[in-house]
This record gives C-alpha cells, structure tokens and sequence, in this order.
C-alpha cells in the first residue's frame, strides 16, 4: 500500500479505540521524554472512514495505532502528530495492527478487544479474522473466551491501570469461571485497596488450596492475607 507520512493535527484524529487500549501513565511518560529529545520516531497509524482518495484535506482519521504516542504528545503540549495513513479500510486496518502485533508488544487484552470489534462491530467471523491477519482459529477464539471470562469491572481495572492483563487473565479470570461470586467481591475489595501482580498471584495459589470457609475470608479481605504473610 502506498502509505504517506502526514504531520497532522491532533484533533483531526477520531480516538475511536481508545477504550481497546490499556492506560499506562508510566508507559506514556518514558514516551514523552523520548519523543521531547529525539522526537516522534514511529508514526502513529490512522485510516479515512470512509476510505479517501487522498490526504492532507478536512477528512477526519480513525487513529488505529499509535494511542500512547498521540498521549505522550498531548503530554508535551504538542498539538501534531506524524501519522502513517493506510490506504484502506477501517476493517482492513485493524486485521493489518494485528497482524504486525508481532512489531509491537499489544496485550493479550488489547487484542481480545480488537478481535471482539472485528466480530461484534464488524460483523468478520473467527474463520475469515484468523486468515486474514495471519494467525489460527484457535488464537482467535482464546481471546474472545478472555474477554467473555472477564468481568466488566475487570476490563475497567486492566484498562485504569489499577489491574494488570497478567492477573485479569491468571487469577481474575479462571476465578470467575469457577465462581462468579468471589470474583465481583474480589475485585470490589481491590477496587478500594489494590494489590500488586506478585500479591495477587500468592493470593490465589493460597486461595486454590484453601477450604470453604477460608475462601469466603480471602475474598473479603485479600489485604489481610497480604499483611499475614
């Protein structure tokens, strides 16, 4: 494809994945002082919706990849960015990020969402996703049966920053595949305390040998287990 480089404005890009992207504040700040001293390397990716014959007028862009450099420059009061623009569509687009996952380190959670837009928002099956950016059905389907694992109050954790993708799919998932219950009242007692991945993962392997009743505490006041150890 031929891709230009555009130095466009920031307000011209349409964040309209942004709730597909995780929140990392330490993330974006180590951006930000790369980019305030050896400037912008990597463009961000947009696509036209609907596809332009061209670049550089009043078309509003869909911003595909590039989250955190788009933050990073908000960060330094900069109001441009320098973006890849593809020539194609928006479904095209997102099956090409995922294709070059191999490029960047996306989460397995922030593909689970790019993957559940393809099928939910644009109507691809797993088959025809799978083929399409180059991976197997089975890829396909484990990160559909992440997100459907998870529960919404997981998601919002992962994406705040305040749960980390490895203890949402190690710990928060498979607990709420075998019980629900604990799982919302564990994620309502870290809501208000939150424990490091390294915690969490004690926790549960303390929580999987545990009886009846002292799963019922744990769940409860995972803080206190913390401070007992």
């Amino acid at each position: 494809m031929d891709t230009p480089w555009l130095d466009l404005d920031l307000h011209r890009l349409e964040l309209r994945f942004a709730g597909a992207r995780l929140v990392e504040p330490r993330a974006v700040e180590r951006l930000a002082r790369s980019i305030e001293h050896g400037g912008q390397i990597v463009p961000c990716i947009a696509v036209s919706d609907p596809p332009a014959e061209a670049f550089g007028g009043g078309e509003r862009l869909v911003l595909i990849d590039g989250y955190r450099r788009v933050a990073a420059l908000r960060r330094l009061g900069r109001d441009t960015a320098r973006v890849e623009c593809w020539r194609c569509d928006l479904t095209e687009g997102l099956l090409g990020v995922l294709a070059r996952a191999h490029m960047r380190s996306f989460a397995a959670i922030e593909e689970a969402l790019l993957v559940r837009e393809l099928v939910q928002g644009l109507g691809l099956s797993q088959h025809e996703i799978a083929r399409r950016c180059g991976r197997d059905v089975s890829w396909v389907s484990r990160r559909l049966q992440l997100l459907s694992a998870l529960p919404d109050a997981a998601l919002v954790g992962v994406r705040e920053g305040r749960l980390s993708s490895w203890a949402a799919s190690r710990v928060v998932a498979p607990l709420a595949r075998a019980n629900a219950e604990h799982a919302d009242r564990l994620l309502q007692a870290l809501s208000g305390a939150p424990l490091s991945t390294r915690e969490l993962r004690c926790w549960f392997e303390h929580y999987q040998g545990a009886s009846r009743a002292t799963r019922e505490r744990l769940v409860s006041h995972p803080q206190l287990f913390v401070q007992a150890r």
